[in-house]
């Protein structure tokens, strides 16, 4: 008994017709997924960002806690003083320093991120 012709299959091989990937299109992201040397300048360049506001954060706490051993060294048997500029007088700025950091690592972040989506 011969099958009826709309119940046969077809199968089809060959090369695809039209390629995934126009050479027109440009996507950052496909770059640093294959580890290309555009998308490595394009981490490089996140990664050095990040390093810069990691070590301004750094020189500002040097210069803010340095020179406080001098300080109290050069001001004779004032341990009250000593415990109120480590305990109130750093705290606030500790902490203002900290935020700030954090604020602009993920800005940085966000900055890159839209770099590579957009495109």
């Amino acid at each position: 008994m011969p099958q009826d012709p709309t119940e046969r299959r077809v199968v089809v091989t060959g090369p695809p017709r039209r390629s995934r990937r126009s050479f027109g299109y440009y996507r950052p992201r496909t770059e640093i997924d294959e580890q290309t040397t555009l998308g490595h300048t394009y981490v490089r360049s996140l990664m050095r960002i990040q390093l810069r506001t990691g070590l301004t954060v750094f020189a500002v706490l040097v210069l803010l806690i340095g020179p406080l051993p001098l300080v109290f060294a050069a001001t004779p048997d004032t341990r009250r003083l000593e415990w109120a500029v480590l305990g109130f007088g750093l705290y606030p700025p500790m902490v203002l320093l900290a935020r700030w950091y954090v604020r602009r690592a993920e800005r940085n972040e966000r900055d890159f991120v839209r770099l590579v989506e957009d495109r």
